[in-house]
Protein backbone atom coordinates (compact mmCIF):
# COMPACT_ATOMS: atom_id res chain seq x y z
CA UNK A 1 0.00 0.00 0.00
CA UNK A 2 2.87 2.37 0.84
CA UNK A 3 4.41 1.66 -2.54
CA UNK A 4 1.17 2.60 -4.27
CA UNK A 5 0.97 5.89 -2.36
CA UNK A 6 4.56 6.76 -3.24
CA UNK A 7 3.96 5.83 -6.87
CA UNK A 8 0.75 7.88 -7.05
CA UNK A 9 2.50 10.88 -5.50
CA UNK A 10 5.38 10.57 -7.94
CA UNK A 11 3.06 10.34 -10.94
CA UNK A 12 1.07 13.37 -9.78
CA UNK A 13 4.25 15.38 -9.29
CA UNK A 14 5.43 14.40 -12.77
CA UNK A 15 2.16 15.51 -14.33
CA UNK A 16 2.42 18.97 -12.76
CA UNK A 17 6.08 19.26 -13.67
CA UNK A 18 5.52 18.31 -17.30
CA UNK A 19 2.75 20.90 -17.65
CA UNK A 20 4.94 23.59 -16.14
CA UNK A 21 7.91 22.74 -18.35
CA UNK A 22 5.95 22.40 -21.57
CA UNK A 23 5.63 26.12 -22.13
CA UNK A 24 4.26 26.75 -25.59
CA UNK A 25 4.15 29.97 -27.50
CA UNK A 26 0.92 29.85 -29.44
CA UNK A 27 -0.06 33.26 -30.71
CA UNK A 28 1.38 36.43 -32.24
CA UNK A 29 1.28 38.07 -28.81
CA UNK A 30 3.90 35.56 -27.65
CA UNK A 31 6.49 36.47 -30.31
CA UNK A 32 8.45 38.77 -28.00
CA UNK A 33 8.84 36.03 -25.38
CA UNK A 34 9.60 33.48 -28.09
CA UNK A 35 12.25 35.66 -29.70
CA UNK A 36 13.82 36.37 -26.31
CA UNK A 37 14.08 32.67 -25.49
CA UNK A 38 15.27 31.94 -29.03
CA UNK A 39 18.13 34.44 -28.69
CA UNK A 40 19.02 33.10 -25.25
CA UNK A 41 19.16 29.55 -26.59
CA UNK A 42 21.23 30.66 -29.59
CA UNK A 43 23.72 32.45 -27.34
CA UNK A 44 23.89 29.46 -24.98
CA UNK A 45 24.58 27.15 -27.92
CA UNK A 46 27.42 29.38 -29.14
CA UNK A 47 28.89 29.51 -25.64
CA UNK A 48 28.60 25.75 -25.11
CA UNK A 49 30.12 25.06 -28.52
CA UNK A 50 33.13 27.22 -27.60
CA UNK A 51 33.49 25.46 -24.24
CA UNK A 52 33.22 22.05 -25.91
CA UNK A 53 35.88 22.94 -28.49
CA UNK A 54 38.20 24.21 -25.77
CA UNK A 55 37.67 21.09 -23.63
CA UNK A 56 38.25 18.79 -26.60
CA UNK A 57 41.42 20.67 -27.53
CA UNK A 58 42.73 20.38 -23.96
CA UNK A 59 42.11 16.63 -23.75
CA UNK A 60 45.14 15.42 -25.80
CA UNK A 61 47.52 17.53 -23.68
CA UNK A 62 46.01 16.17 -20.48
CA UNK A 63 46.29 12.60 -21.79
CA UNK A 64 49.90 13.21 -22.76
CA UNK A 65 50.71 14.51 -19.27
CA UNK A 66 49.00 11.48 -17.75
CA UNK A 67 51.02 9.13 -19.95
CA UNK A 68 54.31 10.78 -19.06
CA UNK A 69 53.39 10.77 -15.35
CA UNK A 70 52.64 7.06 -15.63
CA UNK A 71 56.01 6.42 -17.28
CA UNK A 72 57.82 8.44 -14.60
CA UNK A 73 56.01 6.49 -11.89
CA UNK A 74 57.00 3.16 -13.44
CA UNK A 75 60.62 4.27 -13.80
CA UNK A 76 60.67 5.41 -10.18
CA UNK A 77 59.17 2.09 -9.05
CA UNK A 78 61.85 0.15 -10.97
CA UNK A 79 64.57 2.37 -9.52
CA UNK A 80 63.17 1.89 -6.04
CA UNK A 81 63.10 -1.85 -6.51
CA UNK A 82 66.73 -1.84 -7.61
CA UNK A 83 67.71 0.30 -4.61
CA UNK A 84 65.87 -2.08 -2.30
CA UNK A 85 67.80 -5.02 -3.75
CA UNK A 86 71.06 -3.16 -3.22
CA UNK A 87 70.06 -2.27 0.34
CA UNK A 88 69.60 -5.92 1.29
CA UNK A 89 73.28 -6.52 0.66
CA UNK A 90 74.54 -3.11 1.82
CA UNK A 91 74.65 -1.05 4.93
CA UNK A 92 72.60 1.64 6.60
CA UNK A 93 73.46 4.21 3.94
CA UNK A 94 72.03 1.97 1.22
CA UNK A 95 68.89 1.41 3.28
CA UNK A 96 68.38 5.18 3.63
CA UNK A 97 68.80 5.62 -0.12
CA UNK A 98 66.33 2.82 -0.74
CA UNK A 99 63.84 4.47 1.60
CA UNK A 100 64.22 7.83 -0.20
CA UNK A 101 63.79 6.09 -3.52
CA UNK A 102 60.67 4.32 -2.28
CA UNK A 103 59.20 7.62 -1.07
CA UNK A 104 59.97 9.20 -4.43
CA UNK A 105 58.30 6.29 -6.25
CA UNK A 106 55.25 6.66 -3.99
CA UNK A 107 54.95 10.38 -4.77
CA UNK A 108 55.23 9.73 -8.49
CA UNK A 109 52.60 7.00 -8.29
CA UNK A 110 50.24 9.47 -6.55
CA UNK A 111 51.01 12.02 -9.25
CA UNK A 112 50.18 9.44 -11.90
CA UNK A 113 46.85 8.66 -10.22
CA UNK A 114 46.07 12.35 -10.06
CA UNK A 115 46.83 12.74 -13.77
CA UNK A 116 44.53 9.84 -14.62
CA UNK A 117 41.80 11.45 -12.52
CA UNK A 118 42.31 14.67 -14.49
CA UNK A 119 41.77 12.76 -17.75
CA UNK A 120 38.57 11.20 -16.42
CA UNK A 121 37.38 14.58 -15.14
CA UNK A 122 38.01 16.17 -18.55
CA UNK A 123 36.18 13.36 -20.36
CA UNK A 124 33.24 13.75 -17.96
CA UNK A 125 33.25 17.51 -18.59
CA UNK A 126 33.15 16.92 -22.36
CA UNK A 127 30.26 14.49 -21.99
CA UNK A 128 28.29 16.95 -19.82
CA UNK A 129 28.84 19.85 -22.20
CA UNK A 130 27.85 17.64 -25.15
CA UNK A 131 24.61 16.58 -23.47
CA UNK A 132 23.80 20.18 -22.51
CA UNK A 133 24.49 21.27 -26.08
CA UNK A 134 22.22 18.56 -27.51
CA UNK A 135 19.45 19.53 -25.08
CA UNK A 136 19.71 23.22 -26.00
CA UNK A 137 19.76 22.41 -29.73
CA UNK A 138 16.62 20.32 -29.33
CA UNK A 139 14.90 23.20 -27.53
CA UNK A 140 16.01 25.58 -30.28
CA UNK A 141 14.43 23.28 -32.88
CA UNK A 142 11.19 23.27 -30.86
CA UNK A 143 11.26 27.06 -30.73
CA UNK A 144 11.85 27.15 -34.47
CA UNK A 145 8.73 25.05 -35.03
CA UNK A 146 6.69 27.34 -32.76
CA UNK A 147 8.10 30.40 -34.51
CA UNK A 148 7.15 29.02 -37.93
CA UNK A 149 3.63 28.24 -36.71
CA UNK A 150 3.19 31.75 -35.32
CA UNK A 151 4.53 33.41 -38.45
CA UNK A 152 2.20 31.35 -40.61
CA UNK A 153 -0.74 32.83 -38.63
CA UNK A 154 0.31 36.39 -39.35
CA UNK A 155 -1.19 38.07 -42.40
CA UNK A 156 1.12 38.29 -45.40
CA UNK A 157 2.87 41.64 -45.61
CA UNK A 158 3.03 43.29 -49.03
Amino acid sequence: MKTFIYLATFVAAQMFTVNAIAQKYKGPADTVKLNREYMTMSNDIVSLTAKLTEAQNDLPGIKEKAGSADNRAQDAANSSSNRANEATDGGVKDAKRAKRSANNAYKKAKSSQSAEADVKRQEKKIAKISSDLARKQKRLEELNVMRTAIYSMLPAQQ
